[in-house]
């Protein structure tokens, strides 16, 4: 047995994250040690000498190729996440082959391809497309484990690597064994592999402007911010102006990068890289809606009210749901308006906001918070604030604005949601909320709103989906944030809100 202490444990998580960009937080530290110790026990070294060793000698690539396979996970499958699949076929190929007729090339890249079925997938999606021999198709693949690339040169394959494969790709491009399925040697032809650290620039591998398409899925996130933020810049680069990237379904540029409109269709967000040319104008603005559908409502007793009228109506329903009741109400408010954003200028509108005086919290607003190149954090506060008075217009035009200037901002979208809701267009409003959701998974709002609007629609199973999602957010929901979405109401009666529903729809099953 290796005896590790904390110091012992913090100098390799420090080394790995300047080594190899990897994050690991506290409840990882577990996980850690026992790496720690199966790497020391195969070196035969005391601790101290091998942590110096990492941390010293430059020439530790085995050592870090060994230790970035213990401590990432390489599971994949063909056409995993097809939804994603669906949206490079129907979307993504089409569109990058009209933008490409004069050149002739389309160039598919898959960061962190692990063991190969992800860049044969892509392989495999355009020959089906029958881009060649119109096309010009080069396909690459890299990754950091050298034991990966050589099992994806080889082609050999587990049914359960094939478990999400259709039957006749199966027929088509697998040859089938007793034991394994063997790629065919047209396709493993088709796409190059690379050993490459991320965290090291490449110029060779990503030249600017020269992929079409980037699949970067589940890599970002075991990484620490700046490291991940210098990849996505790199892979930014490394895309045509209108070129499209993927990440994980856990995973967005949000806090990362503003160079990409976010886009969603086939049920799957990912992302097209801006051109060069435009303004920092968002899609959103200029995109149509979808079409207006009309919504199913609740018969008269149940829910009806939409949740904008709820929140114009808050102080009236926070003394309902909290019955008055001291022990359930906060003795003093949970966040200080000023910590939301800040800003000493902002100060006195939040206060404003705080007392639920929305009005005068619009008029205190500093002026360039209404004009075209108004500041992020005002435009939210303004927006927030006209939604919560029932000014639909104009907070959506505050909304689009920043927008424009944050196309990845959640709580634009939440506040859309709001919007869109009150004028009976669900389907809109239910794409903002799924929009916020994606962009910050720890949002509790617009879980609450999707499951309001599901209690209208008599869709229970949604609701109670939502509304759990919510109650569970909720009791983690930073108080800054509630406090300029909540639209007046605390968290205990929020809580109680989700509660209530709950149990109405356990009693109506």
């Amino acid at each position: 047995m290796i005896a590790l202490g904390p110091a012992e444990l913090q100098l390799f998580r420090t080394t790995i994250a300047h080594r190899l960009g990897l994050r690991f937080d506290d409840g990882k530290l577990a996980f850690l040690a026992e790496v720690l110790t199966r790497r020391i026990g195969a070196r035969r070294v005391d601790a101290a000498e091998y942590l110096a060793s990492l941390a010293g000698d430059l020439d530790a690539d085995a050592e870090l190729r060994a230790l970035a396979l213990e401590l990432t996970v390489g599971e994949t499958y063909f056409f995993r996440h097809a939804e994603q699949f669906n949206a490079l076929s129907e979307v993504v190929l089409p569109e990058r082959a009209s933008a490409r007729a004069k050149s002739r090339i389309l160039r598919l890249l898959s960061v962190g391809c692990a063991s190969g079925e992800e860049p044969y997938t892509l392989a495999i999606l355009a020959q089906r497309q029958g881009l060649e021999p119109a096309f010009k198709l080069e396909i690459s693949g890299i990754d950091y484990n050298a034991d990966s690339l050589a099992k994806a040169r080889r082609g050999v394959y587990s049914a359960w690597s094939l478990r999400e494969t259709p039957a006749d790709v199966r027929e088509r491009w697998f040859q089938a064994t007793e034991r394994a399925f063997h790629l065919a040697p047209a396709l493993r032809e088709a796409v190059q592999f690379y050993q490459h650290n991320l965290v090291q620039p490449s110029p060779e591998l990503l030249p600017p402007g020269w992929y079409d398409v980037i699949f970067c899925r589940n890599v970002l996130m075991y990484f620490t911010p700046e490291h991940a933020a210098a990849i996505v810049e790199r892979l930014t680069q490394a895309l045509q102006p209108g070129g499209y990237l993927f990440l994980g379904h856990a995973e967005t540029l949000r806090g990362l990068s503003q160079s990409f409109h976010l886009r969603h269709t086939h049920n799957t967000f990912y992302y097209q890289r801006k051109d060069v040319h435009e303004t920092r104008a968002s899609a959103h603005s200029d995109r149509p809606e979808p079409a207006l559908r009309p919504a199913v409502l609740a018969p008269s007793g149940e829910w009806v009210d939409t949740w904008l009228q709820a929140v114009q109506q808050s102080s009236d329903r926070i003394r309902t749901l909290s019955d008055a009741r001291p022990e359930e109400s906060p003795a003093a408010p949970e966040a200080s308006p000023p910590s939301l954003f800040g800003r000493s200028d902002l100060r006195q509108p939040l206060e404003l906001l705080q007392s639920e005086r929305y009005a005068e919290a619009l008029d205190s607003l500093p002026e360039s918070s209404n004009a075209d190149d108004g500041d992020a954090a005002e435009l939210l506060l303004r927006a927030a604030l006209l939604t919560h008075q029932g000014e639909l217009s104009p907070a959506e035009t505050a909304c689009r604005k920043l927008l424009q200037l944050d196309e990845l901002n959640a709580g634009a979208h939440y506040l859309l949601a709001l919007c869109f809701e009150r004028r009976e267009n669900l389907v809109v409003a239910t794409e903002h909320d799924r929009t916020a959701i994606y962009l910050d998974a720890g949002f509790a709002m617009p879980h609450l709103h999707l499951g309001l609007m599901a209690r209208r629609r008599r869709d229970n199973q949604t609701a109670r989906h939502e509304l759990g999602q919510a109650l569970w957010l909720l009791e983690r929901e930073d108080p800054a944030r509630l406090l300029l979405f909540g639209g007046g109401f605390t968290r205990n009666a929020l809580l109680k809100l989700c509660r209530g529903e709950l149990e109405n729809l356990r009693a109506a099953t």
